[in-house]
C-alpha cells in the first residue's frame, strides 16, 4: 500500500472532473445558506454526516471488492434527486477514465464495460483506490475529503471567502472526518457479509432540492 497513491487520488488536480462541481454550495450560496466561514462549516458538517457518510461507506465497500453492480444500485436508491444521480454518474465516468490511465486494472476495465455512461462516483472511487493498492479506510477518507473540499473551494470563488478561512473549516472538521471514515469502514465490512442493505441511507433534503433548482438555472458557475 502506498500513501503516495492516496495523495495522487485525493489531489484536487487529479483529472476526475471534481473541480467543475461545487457539491451543492452554489445553490446554498444563492439561497443565503452560506454567507461566511461559519455557515460554510455548518454546510460541510451537514454533508459530512449525511450524503458524505453514505458515499464514504459505498467507496469503502467498493475498495473491499463488493460487487459494483449491487453497490451502484444501492447508491442510486440513496440518491433521490435525478440531477444528483446524473452528476454522480458523470463524475464516475470521468474518474473511471482517469483511474484506468493512472492505475490500469482489469476491474476498472470491467466497470467501464458494465457502466459505459458511468457508475456512481463513490463506486468508482473505491475501485480506483483498490487498483492503486489502497484500502477501504483510504477510500473513505478520500471520499469524505473530496465531499468537503469541493464546497470549500467553490465558496472561495463564489463569495470571495478568504482561502485561509476556508482551509480552517476543513481543519476544524478533521476529527469528525476521522470518526465518519472509521464508521464507513465498519459498515463496509458488514456489507461484505450481510449485503448492501446495511449501507446507511441518510437524507439531506436541502441538498437534493438545491440540486434540482440549480439544474434549471440558465447561468451557473459550477455544473452542480
Amino acid at each position: 500500500m502506498s500513501r503516495a497513491a492516496l495523495l495522487v487520488l485525493a489531489d484536487g488536480r487529479f483529472p476526475a472532473g471534481g473541480h467543475a462541481h461545487s457539491g451543492g454550495a452554489e445553490a446554498a450560496v444563492r439561497a443565503g445558506r452560506i454567507t461566511d466561514a461559519a455557515s460554510l462549516e455548518a454546510f460541510c458538517r451537514g454533508r459530512l454526516h449525511t450524503s458524505g457518510a453514505v458515499a464514504a461507506s459505498v467507496a469503502a465497500a467498493s475498495a473491499l471488492g463488493v460487487d459494483c453492480g449491487a453497490l451502484d444500485r444501492a447508491a442510486d436508491a440513496r440518491t433521490p434527486s435525478p440531477a444528483l444521480r446524473v452528476t454522480a454518474r458523470r463524475l464516475g465516468r470521468q474518474l473511471t477514465r482517469a483511474a484506468r490511465t493512472t492505475w490500469p486494472s482489469p476491474e476498472l476495465d470491467a466497470l467501464a464495460l458494465l457502466f459505459p455512461k458511468g457508475a456512481h462516483q463513490p463506486v468508482v472511487l473505491g475501485l480506483a483506490a483498490r487498483a492503486a493498492g489502497l484500502g477501504a479506510l483510504d477510500a473513505a477518507y478520500c471520499s469524505l475529503y473530496e465531499g468537503m473540499s469541493g464546497p470549500a473551494t467553490a465558496v472561495v470563488r463564489l463569495l470571495g471567502l478568504d482561502p485561509f478561512d476556508a482551509t480552517g473549516v476543513l481543519a476544524r472538521l478533521a476529527e469528525e472526518v476521522d470518526r465518519v471514515a472509521q464508521d464507513a469502514v465498519e459498515v463496509a465490512e458488514r456489507v461484505v457479509t450481510d449485503g448492501v442493505g446495511v449501507l446507511p441511507a441518510r437524507s439531506a433534503p436541502l441538498l437534493e432540492i438545491g440540486a434540482e433548482v440549480h439544474a434549471g438555472w440558465p447561468v451557473r458557475l459550477f455544473a452542480s
